[in-house]
């Protein structure tokens, strides 16, 4: 089967996925990988299967990759992607599903895997100046401290193992 990896990452985070989606799958077949913004777009257009990624933008993924999903008619989708926000399965089902809604009926997806993906540093920073400025607030913005600090050392080997299962489910 011929297929294509395309994916948005602002951080790393997603491209990290990319990089272990490509290790996994075999070279052959392989007709375009790379950013979105990079990928062969006519190389894209005759897989049969796109791997889409992308990086979590308040609950959502970017115009970019919403128009492309929109695009893939008749092809079969594997969608991954990255949250600096939660760790939780319930979550990350809730942003795949708000993205998914941007493909078209024919569309198959044939699997997804989100996981937890670091932040820019600048985001901690911001949280502690949030909490410093408004003191009732500091509970809240204490946890996401904390979840900024967990999600720190993402993806790890153990998102990366996952993501490897979830491959050879769709395959």
């Amino acid at each position: 089967m011929d297929y294509a990896i395309v994916y948005d990452s602002k951080t790393g985070n997603t491209e990290q996925l990319a990089e272990a989606i490509a290790e996994t799958l075999p070279a052959e077949g392989r007709l375009a990988y790379g950013r979105i913004e990079d990928v062969d777009r006519t190389a894209l257009d005759a897989a049969e299967r796109v791997y889409v990624g992308f990086w979590t933008n308040k609950g959502y993924c970017g115009d970019e990759i919403a128009g492309l999903l929109a695009s893939l008619a008749g092809r079969e989708v594997f969608l991954f992607g990255t949250a600096g926000f939660g760790s939780d399965e319930t979550y990350f089902a809730g942003v795949a599903a708000r993205v998914l809604a941007n493909l078209p009926g024919s569309a198959e997806v044939v699997g997804t895997f989100m996981c937890q993906g670091r932040m820019p540093q600048s985001v901690r920073v911001r949280y502690e100046h949030r909490a410093a400025e408004n003191p009732a607030q500091a509970p809240r913005l204490q946890q996401m401290i904390e979840n900024f600090d967990r999600a720190a050392t993402h993806p790890d080997a153990n998102d990366l193992a996952r993501l490897r299962a979830a491959l050879e489910a769709a395959c």
